[in-house]
Formats: structure tokens, sequence, C-alpha cells
């Protein structure tokens, strides 16, 4: 079997209301890249990238001489082809090489009458524990809703979601007000949702000092981790040696090199692995086995993805054998997707894991083509800057917050 073909479609899919971080903004929208890639036998692959547009299209087009009659099954001779450690200085590739392995595994699960899932080793688990991704957000421009400032904005929409889809592990998206008001804001979280377990995430925005200080205010919470308070290795380091809390990141240990590094002079507890950021499942499941042999924990990374990149996320979970916590997904943010049958569904703060060959999802052409459209009226949006706040940018350790009582 050979590969005939590459597609790539840039579109973008409307959330509820736009999403606020530490870097600026998700505008109301997420755009994602979608891959096609054909064999000779018929047989289309699905993948996705996030980010895109013109330029994304252009890097998987550019990627077509090297794809063109190359053996789907081939994965480790695809790494080099595509991801060569010295060439990949001059053309990091990564993200573009995990789109492109998801379609060929989800050919191979075709292929062979089987998932992804039962291809990495079979399934422990049908289902996949999901948090509730909770984030500071503007209202809707459209019709004023959805807004997340207060802190009795934020725990209302913690309980609406723990009502309406069940979860019982929540994650606050922190970094953008100062950090006692979003310590106020989470201790608030867990006093209205008793007997769950919590974890907080800033992006990096704070300085060590700041974040052993929050630390310490929240310890007495159930907390799974602290994700990613501050910059750096040595910065995790220093902040774990003056914490109870657990440390994670899906910042600074991303490839295999930062997670040797991380096991010889330990800095952080949970690795949160991206199916993206890795360079797709596979070496996911390959730093997964490093983190089980040297005692490591192990969740899943959202970095707003669609039903494609979500379902290589539910087959990843549902074959590793040490992750031990929910994992997380914007997807609840999203108002629709492009894959058929629409979203997927939550239950028990649960999604199953899909069944049919391959990944187990199906494009809906007529969703791709309605997003495509929108992709090209709106464009793309920079994820490093705020729509409200025009000049703003932060500075790392931060400190340009928000003003909490200022609706913008």
């Amino acid at each position: 079997m050979r590969i005939v073909d590459l597609r790539a479609t840039t579109v973008t899919v409307p959330l509820e209301a736009p999403l606020r971080h530490s870097n600026g903004e998700h505008w109301g929208r997420f755009v994602r890249t979608i891959v096609e890639v054909e064999t000779d036998e018929g047989i289309v692959g699905l993948g996705e990238m996030g980010g895109g547009g013109e330029s994304a299209e252009l890097a998987f087009a550019g990627l077509k001489q090297y794809l063109l009659g190359h053996d789907p099954f081939e994965l480790e001779a695809l790494r080099f082809k595509i991801c060569n450690p010295t060439a990949s200085l001059y053309n990091n590739r990564t993200q573009l090489l995990a789109a492109i392995e998801f379609a060929c595994l989800d050919i191979i699960g075709q292929k062979l009458g089987i998932s992804v899932a039962e291809l990495l080793g079979g399934r422990l688990r049908d289902e996949v524990r999901f948090a509730s991704y909770l984030f500071f957000r503007y209202p809707n421009q459209e019709t004023g809703h959805g807004e997340v400032r207060t802190v009795d904005q934020l725990v209302k929409h913690a309980l609406d979601l723990r009502a309406k889809y069940g979860f019982r592990t929540h994650k606050l998206k922190a970094g953008v007000f100062p950090p006692d008001y979003e310590i106020e804001a989470y201790r608030a979280l867990a006093a209205a949702c008793p007997g769950d377990s919590f974890r907080i995430d800033p992006n990096a925005a704070w300085s060590v000092e700041q974040s052993i200080r929050v630390a310490k205010a929240i310890e007495d919470i159930n907390n799974d981790y602290l994700e990613d308070p501050t910059w750096g290795l040595n910065g995790m380091r220093r902040v774990r040696e003056n914490t109870t809390i657990p440390l994670a990141t899906n910042t600074v240990v991303v490839n295999f090199e930062q997670l040797a590094a991380n096991v010889l002079h330990p800095a952080v507890d949970v690795i949160l692995l991206d199916t993206t950021f890795w360079g797709g499942i596979r070496p996911c499941l390959k730093a997964a086995g490093v983190c089980e042999t040297f005692q490591l924990g192990v969740a899943v990374h959202s970095s707003g993805e669609l039903g494609i990149q979500l379902a290589t996320m539910l087959h990843l979970g549902a074959v590793l054998p040490n992750m031990s916590f929910a994992i997380d997904a914007h997807y609840h943010h999203l108002v629709d997707d492009v894959i058929a049958g629409g979203k997927m569904q939550y239950q028990d703060g649960k999604i199953k894991v899909p069944q049919g060959s391959g990944l187990g999802v199906k494009l809906d052409y007529e969703k791709l083509r309605q997003y495509r459209e929108l992709y090209k009226e709106l464009g793309g949006y920079p994820y490093d800057r705020d729509s409200r706040r025009p000049g703003w940018y932060p500075l790392l350790p931060n400190e340009r917050w928000a003003d909490p009582e200022v609706f913008e």
C-alpha cells in the first residue's frame, strides 16, 4: 500500500465564549488544520493539527514529496524522513509529523480492521475520564452570554458543567488575574465541589517565589497537581522543593531529551502527554513507558482539539496502564465539530473510546466546508494577544495582570 495524496484544510470552529489565558485569548473559536492522507487502495486516514491557515496548508503541501509512494505502515522510516533530529534544527516539523502519524495509524487500523487502541497494545479501559476545563471567559460578542470573570461566575460555571457532564475533577486556567484573586477563586471552587479533585495551571506566568506562595495557600485542597506554575526545569525544581503538591508540565518536558533531564534531576512529577507536541501517539506511548519505569505520573494534555485529535487522545488514554488522572480537553467549550455524527458525548465525566477501525471517526464534509468558509471569512488570530486589550502583552514572570473589576 502506498500514499498517493495528502490534503490539508484549515477550519475555524466557534466556542461558547472567548477563553482567556496568561498569554492572551482564544478569540471565540479554534483554528485547526484537518489532514487527509489517501492511499492507492482508496483508504483515507485523518489527522489534525492546531492552528494553521495558509502557512499550515503550504507546509503540508511541501511534505507531499516526502510522502508520495511511502508505505503508511513504515512509521519509523516516516519519522526520519520528516523529523530527522539534526535537520529539525532548521525545520521543526514535529506537529506536522503528528498529524500525518495520526492519519497513517488510522489507515493501518482501517486496513487491518482494528482500532488504533488495539494496534497500540489493546484497551485497558473503554472510556476515559475528563476534567472540566475552567477558563476565565469574555462574554460571547453576539449573545453577550458566557462571561466568567467573578468568583461567583466561575463557581456557577463549574457547577453547571459538573451537573451537565458529570465532571468530578476540575482544572482552572489561571495566570489572567493577580495571584491572590485566583487563589480566592480556586479555593471557592474547592469549597463548592467537596470530594472532587482540582488542578490549577497559570501557564508558567508566576515567578518561583509567587508559585511557592500560591502553593502554600492551596496545599490543603484535594489537588491532583500544580501545573506549570513557573517557567523552566530549574524554576519548577525550586518550586517542587518547597511544596507538598505534585508538579505537572506540558511545557518543559515535551521531548525525550527533556524527559531524560527530568529523570536524572527531578523537577516535575506528572508528565502531561500531548499527541501533537510529542509528534504523535506512538511517541507519547514511548514516553509513558519511560515514566512507568521511573514512577512518574502521566496524564494527557489538551491543545484545543476537534474530534480527530480527541480520538487520538482517547485511544492513547485507553492503552496507558499508568494514567491515573483524568485528562484535559477544551472540548466542552466547542459548539460543534467536523466529525460525522457531531460532537462526542460526555457521560459521568467520561467519553467512550471510539469503537470503529482506525481512529473510529469520519469527516462530515458539509461541516468541513462550512467551517472552512468561516475560516476564509474570519481568518486566523494571534494566540498571544488579547482582543479586548490592544497593545497588551505579558512578561515572564508576569506582572501585567487583568483587573477582575473591569468588564471588558
